[in-house]
């Protein structure tokens, strides 16, 4: 990264201007917490390697785990795995070697998988991989510990362990969950230290990441034992693994097309879907529903004062913000720009300005760090009433787009309700008007 400083003759001089870390411009916590954590793993793999003899089965076991998961991660590059999609089966690997081989296997299985999704499937910031890579090693080495604590040499004498159920799958199930309490453990407090806002529920108990999380416990112990049993059974496991994996990643990328990149909410296509839906039942059941359109006021100082990165983490914030004051059968989207749309089901005009007034109040209150200062925003909402200010959706649209163009008119920083129309006058709305923003 380069600056040109001009020099008092009028000549450009270009002088290297060193980029600074990422991590170093996340919140002061995550640093530390950072280097703790990789250092702890980076320790306990040189003096496990220093303090381990190396046997040619777990070795040949080693690369076989290795080379099963190198394919699975080039089958998701060919795939294609963009941001929005962060589940794979990688785990399924690592388990056998957490609790088949001694814990120096467990805390280098994670470095050359991890290096190799840096360098062929996606690429991020490097401090997020090497959190990653450290909380998959740190825990295999727990797994790895517990279970050899109760079952010393779980390879040899044909794994005879295998045959006595009533010790057997207790411990097994006992360590493949102790494994997972400690990865998820150990990125959850680091997801919390980078974004304190969010709720510790919400990142430990997502109903999607459990499931995920079960799968993956599941088919590792199923690995497990077939390793057990012998290593020609990769063979026969790989496949049915690679399915799974490409059913899982086509799921998240499903998933991924209806939400915004930006906010994480549904995109406008996505919320134009659902709130047809909405307004569907509602015409059925004869029940309230009501819009609100939200536009933040001044974004586009923000992005000329502060760049459009800092531009993201706002917007980001307040759809957080949204999300947190809203229902979860609330339809809440991105509608473009810094635009958001919230369906409300079951709501009339009282109770519409009551959550408005709430949604501007704390959006009012909200802070988001940038450089040495830090950011404020407002927003303007525009509420309307399906059957009172239209009875479609591109009618409640048109309707609400008017309420905001009022309130960004009569200073900003407020709530409108569309003009009241004339006595006789009829409204023609084909499509919703162009927005005419400041």
């Amino acid at each position: 990264m380069t600056a040109l400083q001009t020099s008092g003759d009028g000549r450009g001089d270009v002088a290297a201007i060193p980029r600074r870390w990422p991590l170093l411009e996340q919140p002061p916590l995550l640093a530390p917490y950072v280097f703790v954590v990789v250092g702890l793993h980076a320790v306990l793999t040189v003096l496990a390697v220093t303090h381990t003899t190396w046997r040619a089965q777990a070795l040949i076991l080693f690369g076989a785990l290795l080379a099963c998961g190198a394919i699975s991660i080039e089958a998701s590059r060919r795939l294609g795995m963009p941001a929005g999609v962060a589940r794979d089966l990688l785990s399924a690997w690592w388990l056998p070697a957490a609790l088949l081989l001694q814990p120096v296997y467990a805390l280098l299985m994670p470095i050359p998988l991890q290096i190799l999704l840096q360098l062929r499937v996606r690429r991020t910031m490097l401090h997020r991989r090497a959190i990653v890579m450290a909380s998959y090693g740190l825990a295999g080495a727990a797994a790895s510990v517990a279970f050899h604590a109760v079952i010393p040499h779980p390879l040899r004498d044909a794994a005879q362990w295998l045959t006595d159920l009533d010790a057997m799958i207790p411990s097994v199930v006992v360590c493949a969950v102790l494994f997972t309490l400690i990865n998820t453990a150990i990125v959850v407090v680091a997801v919390h230290i980078a974004n304190p806002e969010l709720c510790w529920r919400d990142a430990l108990w997502d109903r999607e990441i459990l499931l995920l999380d079960t799968v993956e416990v599941c088919v590792g112990i199923l690995i497990t034992i077939s390793c057990a049993l012998t290593p020609l059974l990769l063979l026969i496991a790989l496949p049915p693994v690679m399915l799974l994996q490409r059913s899982l990643i086509h799921h998240q990328l499903r998933n991924a097309a209806r939400l915004d990149a930006k906010t994480g909410l549904l995109n406008a296509a996505t919320w134009q879907l659902e709130a047809d839906t909405e307004i569907t039942r509602a015409v059925r059941t004869d029940e309230s529903i009501a819009l609100l359109l939200i536009d933040i006021d001044h974004f586009k100082r923000v992005n000329d004062a502060h760049g459009h990165l800092t531009g993201d983490q706002v917007l980001h914030e307040v759809a957080t913000t949204l999300v947190q004051q809203l229902r979860e059968y609330d339809v809440v989207g991105r509608f473009g720009g810094e635009e958001f749309a919230v369906l409300l089901p079951h709501a009339d005009m009282l109770e519409a300005c009551r959550v408005a007034e709430r949604l501007r109040s704390r959006v009012g209150r909200m802070c988001v760090p940038a450089d040495d200062a830090t950011i404020t925003v407002t927003i303007s909402i525009g509420v309307a009433l399906f059957r009172t200010h239209g009875h479609d959706l591109i009618e409640l649209l048109a309707s609400a787009d008017l309420a905001l163009y009022r309130a960004k008119e009569s200073g900003r920083n407020r709530i409108c309700l569309p003009a009241t129309k004339k006595p006789g006058e009829r409204r023609q709305i084909t499509a919703r008007p162009s927005p005419r923003r400041l």
